[in-house]
């Protein structure tokens, strides 16, 4: 992993993002990733798209996979909702997500902008994606790295 992006968190940051995640899943058919790295290089909506399809959660049954793609040294990230969330979220839903993260971020508070943004998300599928007994953990909850 580069330095710049180990400096965004630390391990134990990283750990109770992913507590956050397994919580917000917890009540959900839902999957919720974070990716982060360096730079986005191209794009950053389109990096975001080739990250979300790269780990395969576009794949998801339901279509309800959310993406919260960071770009470290680009100081920018995304939130990508595939479209089965998309279908049925408020119009506003994700940029009044994106706005508290960013207000997190901006005081340098990268883990609990991230933390919040999970639980809103988690939120929001657990009102449109309710877990079932039928539900299996899709995809994995660890942060991935650029």
């Amino acid at each position: 992993m580069d330095s710049k992006v180990e400096r965004f968190l630390s391990r134990k940051e990283e750990n109770e993002i992913v507590e956050a995640i397994r919580l917000a899943e917890n009540q959900t058919s839902g999957e919720i990733r974070i990716h982060i790295e360096k730079t986005a290089s191209i794009d950053v909506y389109e990096r975001a798209m080739e990250v979300f399809h790269v780990l395969k959660m576009d794949n998801t049954k339901l279509q309800n996979g959310v993406l919260i793609y960071v770009a470290v040294e680009d100081k920018t990230f995304v939130i990508y909702g595939d479209k089965g969330i998309n279908d049925v979220v408020d119009d506003n839903f994700w940029d009044t997500t994106k706005d508290v993260i960013q207000s997190y971020f901006k005081q340098g508070k990268f883990k609990e902008g991230l933390v919040e943004g999970v639980l809103r998300a988690g939120k929001e599928l657990q009102a449109n994606f309710p877990w079932d007994a039928s539900d299996i953990n899709e995809l994995p909850n660890e942060i991935s790295n650029g």
